[in-house]
């Protein structure tokens, strides 16, 4: 017998933004497998020399579809890729897509974003401010519309540590109207060298224009059937649609990584911070859950403004960097990667100077080692120019990880009691039963499948294991010679001290 959720999305007709994304890919698959949903439009845009039809066509033998497409090949028909770009006026639609979507479209999922630190301003504001508003326009045309879900960050308001469910305009330097008419009326270039004076406190470009988008939404949303849902950072799959899924080495998946080769061996990290992350399936189950119960809330009555749900670990589940990290380094026995350089560990500080320092030792000398036997076989250097990389995005990340927020998930805890027992099952995102020891266990596994494509079986995971001995005792032995070396040195210089006083 089909849920309360199950029977909302029977037969309906779904407009998905950021398809191609780690959350979208998670999030379509959970509609087939666990809905009768008619249909997902997806808006898809040209990459890479491969065109829209060509990178959905690729998703029949993409991982997380495989399970869905032993149990029904067909699935995929009910997903229609539309051409269209957020970086585009009218997100790059044609006049008669967009008018199929006029049409059709009861349930909108918003979840198109560049999530680039780094982007420059004009990107950033084309693809997470601007294509908010031409969201919302389009959806104001749809007769049929019955709920939209926008999808933010709960860092959206990272200036101040007190994160409650409301809008915060007053954090912003400059309304959101009249940064839009700077986009507009400013060349790229000018408008990317605004860009200390526009972001005020925030930290860059994503944060800052996730919350003009809020703004916009406050603002400009009117009668909508809309919400917003502001997830912390979305990490590798807890169990659906399989263990441990993950296809990206943005944010903290990034250190799992770098550590598990050997390469990232010191970072700026606040290890009694605590960290903000939330498996992917949580996310998608929850954004499905609000579209639900936007619709159910809108027939009755609408809110003055749309609805914030932020979902972030809770105060009696809650993880910290240092437990992240310290429950990564226990399980690293357990699945060694064949092609670490070195036995993975990690070291964190959050002072700057002191990164700086001991990542001369910890990484630039050996990088430069590295590089130099690669230039004498005749190979290209990479190991500092790496390292470069690593440094760069440390640095980025650094406020994220060295402050905790607080978020206020009241709206979050009432949805969740709103829901029936099964549909807690179906479409759990209680961060509270999450067992972190046990997510850890299944997000390394997967990192190691996913990510560094090992080998699944046992032989491969008893190789690892080999080397993983190995450069342990390389690695103790290096302690050794170096500690033995210091204590001779130290021991020199005491002698020499003592001969002077004699």
């Amino acid at each position: 017998m089909a849920t309360e959720i199950q029977t909302f999305y029977k037969d309906k007709v779904v407009f998905l933004t950021g398809g191609s994304g780690f959350l979208g890919k998670v999030t379509i698959e959970k509609l087939l497998r666990t809905t009768q949903v008619k249909r997902i439009y997806v808006l898809l845009r040209s990459k890479r020399g491969q065109e829209m039809q060509e990178r959905c066509a690729a998703w029949d033998k993409d991982p997380v579809f495989e399970n869905l497409m032993k149990v029904d090949p067909g699935v995929l028909q009910r997903v229609v890729p539309l051409a269209g770009d957020c970086q585009e006026p009218d997100l790059g639609l044609s006049t008669s897509d967009r008018q199929v979507l006029v049409d059709e479209v009861q349930i909108v999922l918003h979840g198109a974003a560049t999530v680039r630190f780094v982007e420059p301003l004009h990107i950033a504001l084309a693809v997470n401010t601007r294509a908010t508003r031409l969201m919302i326009q389009l959806a104001k045309e749809m007769p049929r519309l019955e709920a939209f879900v926008h999808v933010s960050t709960a860092y959206s308001n990272c200036v101040i540590e007190n994160v409650s469910e409301r809008f915060y305009p007053e954090h912003l330097t400059c309304p959101v109207s009249k940064i839009l008419e700077l986009y507009e009326s400013l060349s790229p270039e000018l408008l990317d060298s605004m860009t200390p004076a526009l972001l005020g406190r925030y930290p860059n470009t994503y944060t800052y224009t996730k919350a003009l988008a809020e703004q916009l939404l406050q603002q400009e949303s009117g009668d909508l059937p809309i919400c917003i849902f502001r997830p912390g950072v979305i990490i590798a799959s807890y169990k659906e649609p399989m263990a441990g899924w993950i296809d990206n080495t943005y944010g903290p998946i990034a250190v799992l990584y770098g550590a598990a080769f050997g390469v990232l061996r010191i970072t700026r990290l606040n290890v009694k911070a605590q960290a903000g992350i939330v498996p992917v399936d949580y996310c998608v189950n929850m954004v499905l859950t609000c579209a639900w119960n936007t619709a159910r809330e809108s027939g009755v009555k609408l809110p003055p403004e749309p609805p914030i749900f932020n979902l972030t670990p809770t105060d009696d589940n809650l993880i910290t960097w240092g437990g992240f990290r310290d429950k990564a380094a226990l399980l690293r026995y357990n699945y060694p990667l064949s092609k670490m350089m070195w036995m993975p560990f990690l070291h964190c500080t959050t002072i700057p100077w002191l990164f700086r320092f001991l990542a001369f030792f910890y990484h630039l000398l050996p990088g430069y080692a590295i590089d130099l036997v690669l230039r004498l076989r005749g190979r290209k250097p990479r190991m500092i120019k790496l390292y470069d990389k690593i440094h760069k995005n440390i640095d980025i990340l650094a406020p994220f990880v060295d402050t905790s927020w607080h978020f206020d998930t009241s709206n979050t805890l009432k949805l969740w009691q709103r829901m029936s027992a099964e549909d807690r099952k179906l479409y759990d995102f209680d961060l509270g039963s999450v067992d972190w020891d046990d997510y850890f266990l299944q997000a390394l596994a997967g990192v190691r499948i996913y990510l560094a494509k090992e080998e699944p079986g046992p032989e491969a995971l008893e190789r690892g294991q080999k080397i993983y001995k190995r450069f342990k005792f390389l690695h103790r032995l290096l302690q050794f010679t170096l500690c033995s070396g210091a204590a001779a040195i130290l021991w020199s210089i005491m002698k020499r001290l003592f001969s002077l006083f004699i």
